[in-house]
């Protein structure tokens, strides 16, 4: 195809509502030697994009919105070796996060938040943010990798055959974490206020499932489906009001990866500091992953197949993206939310 004139995108003048999201069209500017422009094919949404639409997490003036992408190579700059026209890719969310860990100049990089992001027709990325989407998902499950997979694949760093992992939920981050850890073989214990949505999650290879709203004490509960032996808790939201629970499910030398916060009321703040000495856990904030991460966790989706398809809760069209963040908001769904933008 010949190089495009114009894309089309959604963009926030303003932020505090869902509905100032607005869609405009700009030329597209020719291509820097290291740049690759991808057409974007689908979108998919996050917590971190609804929090920045409503003003609760910063972002740059005008804002193109959105991180989590799966597009096709239409063009690459001069200096590019590495892709080829009609590569199928994803882009990672800190456009310069290689390997290792994160830098504060990453941050400066971040789709959707720091720099304009990815709910366009078209857009260019640097070459080095790419990674190949795996050739059996559709351009609407591998648009959900790049934070939920990665974020959920990063958490569960060290985790082994044999181990045990509570999972907190049933959003995008809770499932890929639920697909991963079965199919690292470990035991895995998943939480939610939905019988339906704990049911579901059996479904895709959860051992154990507890309600948290007909069984408060959830931690007493999960440590007699342990005997008191669980060995790794992944949270997709930690808040004042959970973490003594939380801390009271993680057997000494686990860890406890909190890669959200929940909005909370309470004032005072649970002692973190004696358990921790106590039993020995481990407090990881996750911050995504990098490319190289990303191509790691692709390897491991390649080698099970069956067990890491995503799971794509509803599929919105490109006019329809102000009523995708409010489906998304209404936590009435089991995975991803995806917009198709072609």
């Amino acid at each position: 195809m010949s190089f495009p004139e114009t894309t089309r995108y959604y963009y926030f003048p303003q932020v505090g509502e869902y509905s100032y999201l607005a869609q405009t069209s700009s030329p597209l500017q020719p291509l820097k030697s290291d740049e690759v422009l991808v057409k974007i094919h689908a979108v998919s949404l996050q917590a971190r994009d609804q929090s920045i639409a409503l003003g609760h997490f910063p972002s740059c003036p005008n804002i193109i919105p959105c991180s989590d992408m799966a597009g096709e190579v239409v063009a690459i700059g001069a200096g590019v070796v590495t892709w080829k026209h009609g590569d199928r890719v994803c882009a990672n969310l800190m456009l310069d996060h290689i390997t290792g860990d994160t830098t504060p100049a990453m941050l400066l990089n971040a789709l959707g938040g720091s720099v304009d992001g990815v709910l366009t027709q078209y857009r260019a990325f640097p070459a080095h943010s790419l990674v190949k989407a795996p050739a059996h998902f559709s351009y609407e499950e591998s648009s959900t990798l790049p934070c939920a997979a990665l974020t959920a694949f990063n958490a569960l760093e060290g985790v082994k055959a044999g181990d045990t992992v509570l999972i907190s939920g049933t959003g995008g981050v809770a499932t890929f974490a639920l697909q991963f850890a079965s199919a690292m073989s470990a035991t895995v214990i998943v939480t939610s206020s939905s019988d339906t949505k704990l049911e579901q999650a059996k479904t895709m290879g959860a051992t154990h499932a507890v309600n948290y709203t007909a069984t408060p004490a959830w931690d007493e509960e999960v440590l007699k489906l342990t005997v008191r032996h669980l060995t790794k808790s992944h949270f997709q939201l930690v808040g004042a009001e959970t973490l003594v629970r939380s801390m009271n499910v993680t057997r000494m030398g686990g860890t406890i990866a909190i890669i959200g916060v929940r909005p909370t009321t309470q004032t005072s703040f649970p002692d973190i500091v004696l358990p921790s000495i106590m039993k020995g856990f481990r407090w990881r904030g996750i911050q995504v992953g990098s490319v190289e991460l990303f191509r790691k966790m692709i390897a491991f989706i390649e080698t099970h197949r069956d067990a890491t398809r995503p799971v794509v809760g509803k599929v919105f069209a490109f006019a329809e993206a102000r009523e995708a963040y409010e489906y998304l908001a209404s936590h009435g769904h089991v995975g991803k939310v995806v917009i198709r933008v072609d």
